[in-house]
């Protein structure tokens, strides 16, 4: 199933307590928690481009699934990850103490990242 499109986020879970964990201050937590972000996925192949604009911060992360890259976490610091593919709707990938697991299912993708026991689900839909 291919993960090109335009999603806008719809609902998000669990955001203020991920935050935290991941160690954003209060004032960047409160300024995010009820800005719309879209994704712009671009899937060529094993290749992607995915675009993340939330408000006037723009975060791109390019990879190829099982090739290790560089990708730049919620915190925006920069680290090395690999991106992995279960099935054909899944994407995972590990980023620190960061887990990032990436499904589609027609045209609603949830995002769910977790550290430790919290986790942070953002469903998008298709526009």
């Amino acid at each position: 199933m291919s993960f090109s499109g335009k999603y806008e986020l719809q609902t998000h879970e669990n955001f203020e307590p991920f935050m935290k964990a991941i160690g954003l201050s209060d004032e960047l937590i409160e300024k995010g928690k009820d800005v719309k972000s879209i994704s712009e996925i671009e899937q060529n192949g094993n290749k992607f481009k995915v675009t993340v604009t939330t408000g006037s911060k723009v975060l791109i992360n390019e990879f190829t699934i099982g090739e290790e890259a560089e990708l730049t976490a919620p915190t925006g610091e920069k680290m090395k990850a690999v991106v992995h593919m279960e099935g054909d709707n899944k994407m995972v990938a590990k980023l620190k103490d960061i887990t990032s697991v990436t499904e589609i299912n027609g045209d609603t993708i949830v995002n769910t990242l977790s550290v430790g026991d919290i986790h942070y689900k953002r469903i998008s839909k298709r526009i």
